[in-house]
């Protein structure tokens, strides 16, 4: 009787207790299925599979999102840079807020906000570089906040990674479209925008302690 009870309630334990971590949103629920009695036990055959074929579904819907939000980043900054090339390029700047804000055409050849012209060929490997550490995170992702940063930091990436390409004066040397222009601050487009809301709610998630793949450490 001892036995049968320690098998059934053995499962629960870790999840109830957290030690010292947490898998909000993730796989807080396939973790707790064993604990359902001896009947789920035949379906994991020996080899957890049950908890390997519920995680994957939800880890595959954090990279749906992070891709998601990645393609409707880029599609902004792609299409808008295609208005600003076509319509405002060579064109008196547009007064959207009086002097405080204006769109105004320019070409940018260093970093975001118009850092560092002269290490054009840096900026696209770096570009380059974090796109792939960060398809290579998609992997392990679990959590839904990060996989929406993730997913702007890529589709900013990838925006400016294609003017660096596509644009003069020549492949990995391309400058790129920047129109946003405040008063007082660098002109930028959307992929920076997309860029630097990435990086802060990264910041944040960072600070309350959620990770990648959904636990929550307490330090």
């Amino acid at each position: 009787m001892a036995e049968a009870e320690r098998i059934i309630g053995t499962p629960d334990t870790p999840d109830a207790t957290g030690g010292g971590k947490e898998r909000p949103d993730s796989e807080g629920t396939p973790a707790g299925e064993p604990g359902n009695g001896p009947a789920a036990a035949p379906g994991a055959s020996g080899t957890g599979e049950p908890e390997a074929t519920a995680g994957r579904p939800r880890g595959r819907r954090r990279i749906a999102v992070l891709f998601a939000v990645a393609a409707f980043a880029y599609a902004l900054d792609l299409i808008s840079k295609m208005i600003v090339v076509a319509k405002l390029e060579h064109h008196p700047p547009i007064e959207i807020v009086g002097d405080w804000l204006k769109f105004e055409a320019i070409r940018n050849a260093g970093a975001a906000f118009g850092f560092g012209e002269a290490f054009t060929v840096i900026f696209t490997m770096i570009a380059a570089a974090v796109i792939v550490v960060i398809a290579r995170l998609a992997r392990k992702l679990y959590s839904l906040p990060w996989a929406i940063a993730l997913g702007l930091l890529l589709g900013g990436a990838l925006g400016n990674l294609t003017d660096r390409i596509f644009r003069a004066p020549g492949v990995f040397e391309g400058a790129v479209v920047d129109f946003i222009a405040p008063k007082h601050f660098a002109v930028f487009n959307l992929a920076d925008s997309a860029i630097v809301c990435g990086g802060i709610l990264i910041v944040l998630l960072s600070f309350r302690g959620l990770d990648p793949d959904g636990t929550v450490h307490k330090d």
